[in-house]
C-alpha cells in the first residue's frame, strides 16, 4: 500500500516537473536577457550588438540589454557569461581574439569554446588600412611608398599580438616587403580611432565599420579593403586584390550561450535574432556603417568555426605567431 502511494507521488512529482519544465520552454524568456559584449562601449561589435538587440526584443515579452565587460581579449566577459545560469537569459558576443586569438595561446585559464554554445554568425567584415588625415597619406600608393622609402617609421595600429589586424600586418609586411612601425591597442578599435584623430598613428588595421564616424568626418580616410570583394558602401575604397595581391582578412560577430543552455531556448534566441537580422532597419543601417551582413545559424556557425581555427592556427604556424 505505501508502495503504491509512493509511486503514486513520485509519479505525479515528475509529471508536474516535466509539465513545469514544458511550461518554462514555452514562456522563454521569464526575464531580461543580458547581452555581454566583451569589449568597451563604442567600437564596432558593441555598435552591431546594440543595434540588432534594440530591434530583437521588439518580439520577445522581455527587453535584452547590453552589458560592455572587457578585458584579456574578450575573456573577461565571456567567462562570465559561460559561468551565468544557462537558461537562454545570458548570451554573449564572440569576435575574431575569441574564437582565434584566446585558442590559439591558451592565455587565460577558464576559458574554453567548450563552455558555449554558439547561437547564429550575424555579421563579417573584412579588414581595412585607414590613415589619418594628420599623415599626408591619400592613396594605398601613398602608403606602401612611404613605407619603402622609410622602414619603421610608419605608425601602424593594430590590436595586440594574435589578434587579426596583427595577423594582417604581418601578412602584409611580408607581402609588400615593406617594414611598419607597429604599435599595438589593447581594447576595441575606439582607442585607435583616438590615435588617427590626435595623429599619433599614420595609419590603422580594423573595419571600415570600426572607423565609420572618422571616415565620415573626414578625420581618416579609407584607402584599401583587404578582401577580394567590392564593399558596396564604401566604393571609393579599393580592395587589396585590385591592386594585384590575394589577401583576406577580417572579424565577425558571433552571439554564444552557455554550453548546457537547453535547446528550445537557443532556438527561441536563434528564430528572434534571424527576424531582426532580416528587417530592413538593420540591413540598411549595417550598409551605412559598412558591415557585410553574413548570417549563419547555430548548426553552420560550428563546423565555420572549426574550419576557420584549422586555416588560421595553420597560417600562424607558418608566421610562427
Amino acid at each position: 500500500m505505501f508502495y503504491k502511494s509512493l509511486k503514486t507521488t513520485v509519479g505525479a512529482a515528475l509529471g508536474a516537473a516535466i509539465l513545469a519544465t514544458s511550461v518554462a520552454a514555452a514562456e522563454f524568456p521569464t526575464r531580461d536577457i543580458r547581452l555581454i559584449v566583451p569589449w568597451p562601449a563604442g567600437g564596432g561589435a558593441d555598435a552591431i550588438s546594440r543595434k540588432i538587440s534594440n530591434i530583437a526584443e521588439q518580439n520577445l515579452p522581455k527587453s535584452i540589454y547590453v552589458e560592455n565587460i572587457a578585458g584579456a581579449v574578450t575573456a573577461t566577459g565571456l567567462i562570465q557569461m559561460t559561468s551565468a545560469r544557462p537558461d537562454g537569459h545570458t548570451v554573449g558576443v564572440l569576435t575574431y581574439d575569441s574564437v582565434i586569438t584566446l585558442p590559439r595561446g591558451q592565455m587565460v585559464p577558464g576559458y574554453s569554446l567548450d563552455n558555449m554554445k554558439p547561437i547564429a554568425r550575424i555579421t563579417s567584415e573584412a579588414d581595412a588600412i585607414v590613415v589619418s588625415k594628420h599623415s599626408g597619406i591619400e592613396s594605398y600608393e601613398d602608403l606602401i611608398a612611404r613605407a619603402k622609402e622609410n622602414p619603421g617609421q610608419v605608425r601602424v595600429g593594430v590590436a595586440p599580438k594574435g589578434s587579426g589586424p596583427y595577423l594582417s600586418v604581418m601578412q602584409l609586411e611580408k607581402l609588400l616587403d615593406v617594414d611598419f612601425n607597429v604599435i599595438t591597442y589593447a581594447g576595441s578599435s575606439a582607442a585607435e580611432a583616438e590615435a588617427l584623430l590626435s595623429g599619433e598613428l599614420d595609419a590603422a588595421i580594423s573595419s571600415l565599420g570600426d572607423f565609420s564616424g572618422l571616415l565620415a568626418s573626414g578625420d581618416a580616410k579609407g584607402v584599401v579593403e583587404l578582401t577580394s570583394v567590392q564593399n558596396a558602401t564604401y566604393t571609393d575604397v579599393p580592395t587589396l586584390k585590385s591592386k594585384g595581391h590575394d589577401l583576406q582578412t577580417g572579424s565577425f560577430i558571433i552571439l554564444a550561450a552557455p554550453a548546457n543552455t537547453p535547446d528550445d531556448a537557443v532556438a527561441t534566441l536563434e528564430t528572434t535574432f534571424k527576424a531582426a537580422y532580416d528587417t530592413p532597419e538593420f540591413q540598411d543601417w549595417l550598409a551605412q556603417v559598412g558591415v557585410t551582413a553574413d548570417w549563419l545559424g547555430s548548426d553552420e556557425v560550428v563546423a565555420w568555426i572549426d574550419d576557420l581555427q584549422t586555416k588560421t592556427f595553420a597560417l600562424m604556424d607558418e608566421l610562427e605567431l
